[in-house]
């Protein structure tokens, strides 16, 4: 019985402490280290075929692919600045250097080029 209350205590904490309606993602991965991923290979290989679905995934692999597609359609919204300026660094290097990879990730994720035409606009302009 004391087990069950302690368990209802940390639910209703948890309820408590969550952001409200989902108002963004997690934050855990935001200094996950861009420089490092984006200037080895063998490091960014790995995370575009988690996000292709072809290979395995690290925990900040599966919670990428877990929102990349809400946050094209919505602009990011729930990002955090982290987020948003990590996601520019990124989608700007793979527009820039590894176009196979962002045609392939296109076609996934916004197979029409409804949301993805305004990145590749700005961002083909930002040299890494």
């Amino acid at each position: 019985m004391k087990s069950f209350i302690v368990l209802c205590l940390f639910g209703l904490a948890a309820v408590a402490l969550a952001k409200p309606n989902g108002s963004t993602y997690t934050d855990r991965y935001d200094n996950v280290n861009l420089d490092e991923i984006l200037g080895n290979r063998r490091l960014l290989t790995p995370y575009i075929k988690c996000i292709l679905e072809e290979g395995k995934c690290t925990a900040d692999g599966k919670e990428l692919k877990s929102h990349i597609r809400e946050a094209l359609e919505q602009n990011c919204a729930k990002c955090t600045d982290a987020q948003r300026s990590g996601t520019r660094r990124v989608l700007g290097h793979l527009i820039n250097n590894e176009e196979e990879s962002w045609n392939r990730l296109k076609a996934k994720y916004d197979p029409q080029s409804k949301y993805t035409v305004k990145y590749e606009l700005e961002l083909k302009k930002l040299k890494q």
